[in-house]
């Protein structure tokens, strides 16, 4: 078994894309009328198969306490294997939003579970971790979040059977928002909350003033804040390896934030990302599905998961 460990903080965050703080309405709106949940017209009971299926074989740990408040906990799955040697860990980190409780389980429950299923059927270590959301919790609480949970990795996942030495941190929507600002502010991190790559989907780096009033209930109202909350310049100082991504789907604003940190970073000290253009980002498990083929956001996060892997060989 290969040594690596992929911690894929997969945050996600229907707000970004516009859907505001009805969507948890609206989606169990759909869930009672059996209609479509994840944009593929799969129904519920369709869901429910499909994660039996993606999560044949795995066991959970629920509820694992990472922080000092009673939403900082994390899920852990691991698969059937039989190999001693630390695996990897596909942390996925649970909400539909910058602010609110916009997480119905009923719907992102199992869509969430089938992406650290995923992990766990490809020889890593699935986590889902839960951050705190505004207005209570405003910017930097999510950064903090994704550092005290990579804190916990470093100092618990051995018991799971991961290795701490080489972690990936995915963030997706809005927690790719938080994973950047994680690594652009070096004063927001733990001690032994390095990672070794990130994967970042979706996201908003830095907020404008045509924000929606979810994502300024994180960020604040005021713009002439915006400038030192954003993942600029921190961003493009750091080494890490990382895999940027957002959908061909997206809202324009979504996909000229993505397209200006690509040109950013290619034009900076450090390197240019490999960069992902998705056919359709409907769902988390639209992203990861039940394998990593065909070019998806989950086969090119196993390849730099095992390139860093491979820079590490003696």
């Amino acid at each position: 078994m290969t040594k690596y460990l992929v911690l894929c903080f997969l945050l996600t965050a229907g707000s970004v894309h516009g859907l505001g703080s009805g969507w948890p309405q609206i989606a169990a709106d759909l869930v009672k009328a059996g209609l479509v949940l994840d944009g593929s017209g799969a129904s519920l009971d369709d869901v429910t198969s499909h994660e039996s299926q993606s999560c044949a074989r795995v066991s959970f740990s629920r509820s694992l306490r990472y922080g000092e408040s009673d939403l900082n906990v994390l899920d852990v799955a691991i698969g059937d294997v039989k190999e001693t040697s630390p695996r990897p860990v596909l942390l996925f980190v649970a909400g539909e939003s910058f602010a609110g409780d916009n997480g119905g389980p009923d719907v992102a429950g199992p869509l969430q579970d089938q992406a650290i299923c995923f992990a766990a059927r490809h020889g890593t270590v699935g986590v889902k971790v839960a951050y705190r959301p505004a207005p209570a919790n405003p910017w930097p609480a999510g950064a903090k979040d994704v550092a005290a949970a990579i804190s916990w990795v470093h100092q618990n996942i051995d018991l799971f059977g991961g290795s701490r030495d080489e972690i990936v941190a995915v963030g997706y929507s809005a927690g790719a928002s938080h994973v950047a600002s994680f690594l652009a502010h070096p004063e927001l991190q733990e001690r032994d909350s390095g990672v070794a790559g990130v994967v970042l989907v979706s996201g908003i780096y830095r907020s404008s003033a045509d924000a929606d009033a979810v994502e300024k209930s994180y960020f604040g109202a005021d713009a002439s804040n915006y400038d030192e909350r954003s993942v600029f310049p921190g961003i493009l100082n750091i080494e890490t390896p990382i895999l940027l991504a957002w959908s061909a789907l997206d809202p324009p604003r979504l996909v000229a934030q993505g397209e200006k940190l690509k040109e950013l970073l290619c034009n900076s000290a450090t390197h240019c990302p490999h960069t992902i253009v998705l056919r359709s980002r409907d769902s988390l498990s639209s992203v990861f599905g039940l394998d990593a083929s065909g070019g998806s956001l989950a086969e090119a996060t196993l390849e730099l998961v095992r390139g860093i892997e491979a820079r590490g060989l003696p």
